[in-house]
């Protein structure tokens, strides 16, 4: 009987294995036929977000009167640094399938996007996007095409209105001299300020009062800077004055003569009740015609003073601010020549938070050493500092400053182990007083300096830009003060960084 059933079980066995062999087959085919559509996809992708930069930039240099295409410029530079975002995490992906987690190597060999696409189809490893999926992001970069071919499509009219706006001059060649010096976005925001500043005010000529509110460390000041530097305000403008919105109390009748058009900017880091307010704003209607008021403040009851709608500058985007520090970390070195160091500048760009300081400090140690195993040893050291922070403090740094709380940095520092407390930045002028000893944020991360026992200032950030502030915190190990007052129960909670 056994005899009679081996033809059949022979012919079963040759059926099945043929049926896994098309199967197989087919898949190969399919796999393959996915790949050129990605190729195509992401070559696609990378020619719409040249047109769209193009059209950007173009128009960025422009004085644009018009609010509907000042709008349409924020669509477009929104989608554009999206676009960016996403052809980077595609590349970040592939790369972080073919890496090994435990070894790092110093070579640094460029990865054409060919061989990225492919690795990126036959690794699944988690790696930074460890909650985005192959499919999410494969949805990711088919709304962002649809969404960029959409806009290129119907920006023929946005075209043809930017080329009949008045070019704004050009800065001298010594203004790139710096990588740094130079305001990232915000032109759509800056454009709306002079459009107020330039407009002449509505009867009865009071003067224009534009609040601008925002969280600490987003850039207020350095946006108005940039609006009072600009050449058609100053000539607008006969006087422009700088107060602190504590001292306007102080201000006597007779302070503002009328001698032209008038710009006044104030900052206020506390609130100011009604009665002193329009004590200071009938003074202001003594300023010529046409004078103007710009508040600055990160207290939102301050908009309640302002004669037209307040301005709200948020945070900029994952995609904005990831752009930027590679721009800052890169310098003149082109990213796609080193993507295992792009990687790295990937994963520390969401690490941070957005922290604009802290990006300027990070970009200033890379742009000086760019070297893979060098950024690598600091992407470890901020992991573990925000994992150590997490687990003390329950938040990231960049909150716990905004909240005026201190932070722990003894993971950013190779030769300590005693808990090293950094307390809030404030700004200061560059001819401080202070006696303190100084340090370098930079240098103390690189680990090229080692931090003093005693109470210490921490320079983090000078600006090259208006208005020049020096970003600065006191440091001390927590020996030396109760910072009891300061921190909040340790988290039960653990939060695990791979």
């Amino acid at each position: 009987r056994n005899t009679k059933k081996q033809p059949k079980m022979e012919m079963v066995v040759t059926a099945i294995a043929g049926d896994l062999v098309n199967r197989f087959i087919s898949f190969l085919i399919k796999k393959h036929e996915s790949h050129a559509n990605l190729e195509k996809k992401v070559e696609r992708l990378q020619q719409l977000l040249l047109r769209i930069h193009m059209v950007v930039e173009e128009a960025e240099g422009r004085y644009i009167t018009n609010s509907r295409m000042l709008l349409e410029l924020k669509r477009l530079s929104e989608a554009m640094y999206q676009g960016y975002h996403v052809l980077d995490t595609i590349k970040y992906k592939a790369l972080c399938s073919t890496r090994d987690e435990k070894k790092v190597s110093s070579s640094s060999n460029a990865l054409s996007l060919t061989n990225s696409i492919k690795c990126f189809h036959t690794n699944s490893t988690n790696c930074f996007h460890t909650t985005r999926s192959t499919t999410t992001i494969f949805h990711d970069l088919d709304s962002v095409l649809e969404n960029l071919e959409t806009m290129v499509s119907n920006m023929t009219e946005f075209v043809v209105l930017v080329g009949g706006c008045e070019r704004m001059p050009r800065s001298p060649y010594d203004t790139y001299l710096y990588i740094d010096n130079f305001m990232f976005g915000r032109q759509v925001e800056k454009q709306q300020i002079m459009n107020v500043l330039l407009q002449e005010n509505i009867p009865p000529f009071a003067p224009t009062v534009l609040p601008i509110i925002s969280t600490n460390r987003v850039g207020k000041k350095t946006l108005v800077a940039h609006v009072c530097n600009n050449d058609r305000v100053r000539s607008h403008f006969s006087l422009i004055l700088r107060l602190k919105g504590e001292s306007i109390h102080k201000t006597e009748h007779g302070a503002f003569v009328p001698t032209g058009r008038t710009l006044v900017v104030l900052e206020f880091t506390s609130d100011i009740d009604d009665v002193s307010w329009q004590k200071f704003y009938s003074t202001t209607r003594r300023m010529g015609k046409g004078s103007k008021i710009i508040i600055i403040s990160r207290i939102e009851s301050v908009s309640r003073l302002g004669t037209i709608r307040p301005m709200h500058l948020n945070s900029l985007s994952l995609e904005e601010y990831s752009y930027l520090f590679k721009v800052l970390a890169f310098g003149s070195t082109n990213p796609d020549d080193h993507p295992r160091l792009s990687l790295v500048a990937s994963e520390l760009a969401v690490l941070m938070g957005g922290s604009l300081v802290v990006a300027n400090v990070c970009a200033d140690i890379f742009r000086k050493n760019q070297n893979l195993q060098f950024w690598q040893h600091i992407l470890n050291k901020y992991r573990n500092f925000l994992a150590n922070n997490f687990s003390v403090f329950c938040e990231h740094p960049k909150l716990l400053i905004e909240r005026d709380r201190p932070v722990d940095i003894s993971k950013l520092v190779s030769s300590t182990s005693a808990p090293l407390r950094l307390m809030p930045p404030h700004c200061e002028d560059d001819d401080s007083t202070r006696d303190l000893p100084k340090v370098r944020y930079g240098d103390l991360i690189a680990g090229s300096v080692v931090p003093p026992r005693e109470k210490f200032e921490l320079v983090g950030w000078e600006s090259r830009i208006p208005p020049y502030k020096k970003y600065v915190n006191v440091a001390m190990f927590s020996g030396e003060v109760n910072v009891s007052e300061h921190v909040v129960s340790p988290c039960k909670k653990r939060i695990r960084f791979s």
